[in-house]
């Protein structure tokens, strides 16, 4: 199988040949520079020019030469966005650099010892909004052309490769969006104390993705296979709002949101090609699964296995069936960073075992690979990918595990 066989087929809960691999289709699912540097100079690949995926993440678009090495299945399209597009960084913050986005978020990267940015200035900020400062809040062109220049000619490059297309969005999710309008404090005690503020945001950042979604899939829905949306609402261990106030607030908008992005991508694809809704979420979402389904999601990114309730046995059990599981292969908080090769190994084929039968499973980490991640950690990460991923024995998968090296 090519690479777009092998992973639409896994899309459509079906065995491929083996399972499919991610790193670097989205923002979410790719490595920071750091560690990706160190990656390619263990396998004798030039890291250099590195181009930057999320500058705020500090996350990167991997080379063509590490991914065709390690078979990678997907490539990501990058939307111009506040995370990789006008970065004018500063200094004059002490012993940080400073940026300010075009949300008016203040960003700040630690001159020593900083792996990401952080943001510590909120637009918005305060105990209470008024409707005159939500009124002359500028809110940033969705729509801009600008920011797909040149999209559509990698999307048929990546296309006639063989491979799946996967297009970012816009922004973070209506409740993380919020969020970084108002300070989390803020915006979590607007869910109780001022409703009005906090869906006045959800609707205008809704709006908004529409915006940008339409001008998008326009132009590129008949190359793209994959929209990628996300939100944060899972902690370790439960979530960070309850299942009434995520089901009265803020589910109906991204009920809306999906519907309108699979209709309008559906619009534009050629008749027979499915076009799929990949969702993050990090944490505990075990609750919300069922409305992630309804509404139409079709994928789950990543599979936060270390956190309360997101066994991966259980959950191919009980949602396997309704949607795919896209990350998870390796837990990216504890094992990968610290653990052995041995137990990196392990982890990998724990993880795997309970989440690629029956398809609907596609191998990438538990959120981005950090930058202290030892190099050979991540080659055992990949060996142990190779040796035992494939559903039906080909006779070469020790072969395959030792030509990546």
């Amino acid at each position: 199988m090519d690479s777009r066989t092998r992973l639409l087929t896994a899309l459509a809960h079906r065995e491929p040949d083996r399972v499919p691999l991610d790193l670097g289709g989205t923002q979410v699912s790719t490595i920071h520079v750091v560690a990706y540097r160190n990656l390619c100079r263990h396998l004798g690949i030039d890291p250099e020019p590195v181009e930057m995926a999320d500058i705020v993440q500090q996350v990167v678009r991997p080379g063509e030469e590490l991914l065709r090495r390690l078979e990678v299945d997907t490539r990501g399209l990058f939307p111009l966005t506040s995370h990789n597009w006008g970065f004018e960084q500063l200094d004059d913050a002490g012993d940080a650099w400073q940026h300010v986005d075009e949300w008016g978020f203040t960003q700040q990267l630690k001159k020593e010892h900083g792996h990401w940015w952080s943001q510590v200035g909120f637009p918005l900020d305060g105990p209470a909004v008024d409707a005159a400062a939500l009124a002359d809040y500028r809110w940033p062109y969705a729509a801009d052309p600008r920011r797909i220049e040149g999209l559509r000619e990698q999307a048929a490059a990546f296309r006639a490769a063989g491979k799946v297309v996967v297009c970012k969005g816009l922004c973070a999710g209506m409740f993380e969006m919020a969020q970084r309008l108002r300070g989390m404090s803020n915006c979590l005690c607007d869910l109780l104390a001022d409703p009005q503020t906090a869906t006045t945001l959800f609707d205008n950042i809704l709006r908004l993705k529409i915006e940008f979604w339409t001008m998008l899939l326009d132009e590129l829905g008949d190359l793209v296979d994959v929209v990628a949306e996300n939100d944060d609402y899972g902690t370790q261990q439960s979530q960070l709002i309850s299942y009434d106030t995520f089901r009265q607030l803020i589910a109906p908008r991204l009920r809306e949101l999906i519907g309108f992005i699979k209709r309008k991508h559906a619009e534009k694809r050629p008749p027979g090609e499915p076009a799929y809704v990949f969702f993050h979420s990090c944490g505990n979402v075990r609750p919300y699964l069922p409305d992630f389904i309804d509404m139409g999601i079709d994928v789950l990114n990543p599979v936060h296995v270390t956190a309360t309730g997101m066994e991966p046995a259980a959950l191919k059990r009980d949602f396997g069936r309704d949607i795919t599981f896209w990350g998870g292969g390796v837990d990216t908080q504890g094992i990968l960073p610290g653990g052995t090769p041995q137990q990196v190994r392990d982890d990998v084929r724990r993880n795997v075992e309970a989440l690629m039968p029956g398809g609907g499973f596609v191998f990438n980490t538990v959120h981005n690979i950090q930058a202290d991640v030892p190099p050979e950690n991540m080659v055992a990460m990949w060996e142990a990918l190779r040796e035992m991923t494939w559903y039906s024995a080909p006779g070469n998968s020790s072969r395959n595990a030792r030509a990546m090296v």
